[in-house]
């Protein structure tokens, strides 16, 4: 982050402020922002709400203007960046599941088994592996002794 944009980051922030005091301190009439002046000056109530107003609208226009200018320095201030693919679905590879040290080993498809067809569905090769290992004979277990 450069010093200028950090200056007009702090500027912004105390603008920010000082515009939440000129609005709290203003009297609560209605027809706030209005246009009009009146000949008394400063010294009448009149003259501090109209001095009140400006206030707000200076300060405003100033908050959006550095709003804008911020922006556009954050904007420009990016270099280009890459996409990270390795996660894409195009990278997957259609097949048998990946094996995980909480399933057990990994068993291999049969020769004759046909490939999973492509979907939009991230769990599509994990079903179908599962359906290819329930349709594939269990090997033979000795039954428990009994004592």
């Amino acid at each position: 982050m450069s010093s200028l944009f950090t200056f007009i980051l702090v500027l912004q922030a105390l603008v920010a402020a000082v515009m939440i005091g000129v609005i709290l301190m203003q009297k609560s009439e209605g027809g706030g922002l209005g246009v009009g002046g009146s000949p008394a000056g400063l010294l009448s109530a009149r003259g501090a709400a109209d001095f009140m107003t400006r206030a707000t609208t200076v300060l405003a226009t100033a908050f959006v203007a550095l709003s804008i200018l911020l922006a556009a320095m954050a904007s420009v201030g990016r270099g280009g960046s890459t996409i990270d693919t390795s996660l894409s679905k195009s990278a997957q590879t259609s097949g048998a599941a990946p094996s995980s040290s909480l399933t057990g080993p990994a068993q291999q498809a049969p020769a004759n088994a046909a490939p999973a067809p492509a979907s939009d569905d991230p769990l599509a090769a994990a079903a179908a592996a599962a359906a290819s290992r329930e349709a594939a004979p269990a090997p033979a277990q000795a039954p428990p002794a009994k004592k």
